[in-house]
């Protein structure tokens, strides 16, 4: 069951094990389903629940935001100290299984916490130990997956994530109660995850790094230096710049029907959720798996990513204005979706490839997909707290109530700015 080749130092083999890329993607699957159900609707119900409509937009801030500040200092940190393991069960596995374990059971506390502050410390476990297992579940596909097949593998876990939000929308909106709506997705990555890990022919690291681990090592594994690795540095921005813009509409989308649309109840609101998404996630898949073997068939990376970033600020743009189109608002806010759909899938079928292929340093595959991870975390650390403290509600005081809009706007000039840095990089096409 636990295959572990022995070798000195991580190198990509000439071809993928049978049947990684199948476990990976149901993996990844998995843990998605766990830690995004919850940000895409979960929460927000959850936190309605517990404080009211009126206080729930600062307090889903304050709970996302902080959760994913550890979500942002566990992807590098389990970067490092898994490039450096030399475990008898591989450099990948132990953080897989003791990253899924935990996670589940801080998602379970969740489910029961009785107030928004155990809720925070609930939530903050589950991000901080769900990215130790995502940061060496990412690391996997360097180990295992030759460059010129990254493109179309990157495609199929790109196209594994919006089917986890899908997936968690539906389960949000049919399951009857809080207590399930966490542990059922978080029970589901358990199962999955493990199954990946305990398959995968993992690489044991027989050779103890000549380096000690110091305090000062640790630091080293949240930064690189953006002058030795310019293109690097730009592949990291743009990623920011566009998560940032992708994730404003769907974790404020519940809180968004019932402000704008009057949609208070929360079933209706999840119900609606999951439509939004499943629209959404049908397009996505489409264009991730479609535009990740394209791009390999092309050996391009750069103009998929630009075209992905000036679509979904376009969709972002034309969500501000739903409000005011009355009642074909709802329905024009589900064709958008699908737009987006479409941005985001080209986006993600060649964002990781396009990466990976601009990493600085080979033998620190992991520490520096964990620096790369900071550009998926770091909005959804900024986005919540921004978007709930201070654009919504200022957005609302000064604009008339249009704070909404005000965000979605801006979400807009985010992920255009995203789309310019890609142009930027010089030695990838």
């Amino acid at each position: 069951m636990l295959e572990t080749p022995s070798v000195p130092a991580v190198a990509p083999r000439p071809q993928a094990p049978r049947g990684f890329v199948r476990r990976l993607a149901l993996g990844q699957f998995g843990m998605y389903l766990a830690v995004l159900a919850p940000v895409m609707g979960g929460l927000s119900v959850r936190i309605q629940h517990l404080v009211g409509l009126d206080a729930a937009p600062a307090q889903f801030g304050l709970v996302t935001g902080t959760g994913a500040v550890f979500a942002m200092v566990a992807q590098p940190l389990a970067g490092r100290l898994s490039d450096r393991c030399t475990s008898r069960f591989g450099m990948r596995r132990p953080f897989l299984v003791g990253g899924l374990v935990v996670m589940t059971g801080a998602l379970a506390a969740c489910a029961v916490a009785p107030g928004v502050p155990l809720l925070l410390v609930a939530w903050c476990v589950a991000q901080g130990a769900g990215n130790f297992a995502f940061a060496a579940a990412g690391a996997t596909v360097a180990d295992h997956v030759p460059e010129e097949r990254r493109g179309s593998v990157s495609g199929i876990i790109g196209a594994v994530t919006p089917l986890g939000i899908l997936a968690g929308s539906i389960l949000l909106s049919v399951l009857p109660d809080d207590f399930l709506r966490f542990c059922v997705p978080a029970a589901v990555a358990l199962a999955l995850g493990l199954w990946f890990a305990l398959r995968l022919p993992d690489l044991v690291r027989t050779e103890r790094p000549t380096e000690p681990l110091t305090v000062r090592g640790l630091l080293l594994s949240f930064v690189f230096d953006p002058r030795k690795n310019p293109d690097f540095g730009w592949v990291w921005l743009s990623k920011f710049f566009i998560m940032f813009g992708y994730g404003a509409l769907a974790s404020y989308l519940t809180l968004f029907l019932a402000a704008e649309f009057d949609m208070t109840d929360t079933d209706e609101q999840l119900a609606f959720n999951a439509l939004a998404n499943g629209v959404s996630v049908a397009t996505l898949v489409v264009a991730s798996i479609v535009g990740g073997t394209l791009s390999d068939r092309l050996g391009r990376r750069k103009p998929f990513v630009f075209g992905s970033g000036i679509l979904m600020a376009a969709v972002l743009a034309g969500v501000t204005f739903t409000p005011f189109l009355g009642d074909a608002g709802l329905g024009t806010l589900l064709a958008l979706e699908a737009v987006l759909g479409l941005g985001a899938g080209l986006f993600f079928a060649v964002d990781s490839a396009l990466a990976i292929s601009l990493l600085p340093d080979k033998a620190d595959t992991a520490k520096d997909l964990g620096v790369l991870n900071i550009a998926n975390t770091l909005p959804s650390s900024l986005s919540p707290l921004l978007a709930g403290v201070v654009v919504i509600p200022v957005g609302n005081a000064l604009l008339g109530g249009a704070g909404y809009s005000l965000w979605f706007g801006l979400a807009a000039v985010f992920c255009l700015a995203g789309a310019v840095m890609v142009t930027r990089i010089k030695k990838a096409a």
